[in-house]
């Protein structure tokens, strides 16, 4: 497992800004802190705590520091396209499996999972526009 120390090093420009270099025996290894995903991918820091305690992420660990890899990294791209979607994240979790720490599953949806999301979605959509008309209607009489 790298040093926190080791990573403190420079900032790698051959991948996403903030990815740090990390000697890991004969290889040079990128990592990405919590902080880091959190930027780039747009979500909150209990956002990916959440995720790992269920099981849908896996960082490495130096000390109480969470590291993540180019795996770890897809991983979490993976399932934040997914809650984009639309899925739970028990969904995602029955789609994807839970994280092993190996090569990432792509999100692969079946067409009739695809149809299944998008009618849920419309119907969604349908209530939430039906909310803003009454809204609206209220707002005009208040």
């Amino acid at each position: 497992m790298p040093k926190a120390s080791a990573l403190a090093k420079r900032s790698s420009t051959a991948r996403a800004a903030g990815a740090k270099k990390a000697k890991v025996g004969k290889h040079d290894e990128h990592f990405y802190t919590i902080g880091d995903l959190s930027r780039e991918f747009g979500v909150t820091l209990r956002t990916l705590r959440f995720y790992e305690d269920r099981g849908l992420i896996k960082p490495k660990r130096s000390g109480l520091t969470r590291l993540y890899n180019e795996t770890a990294r897809a991983r979490v791209q993976e399932v934040i396209n997914a809650t984009r979607l639309g899925f739970t994240l028990t969904e995602i979790l029955d789609l994807m499996g839970k994280d092993s720490g190996g090569k990432p599953k792509a999100l692969k949806l079946t067409k009739t999972q695809i149809t299944q999301q998008l009618t849920q979605l419309e119907h969604q959509k349908a209530e939430i526009d039906k909310a803003i008309s009454r809204l609206k209607s209220m707002q005009r009489t208040a």
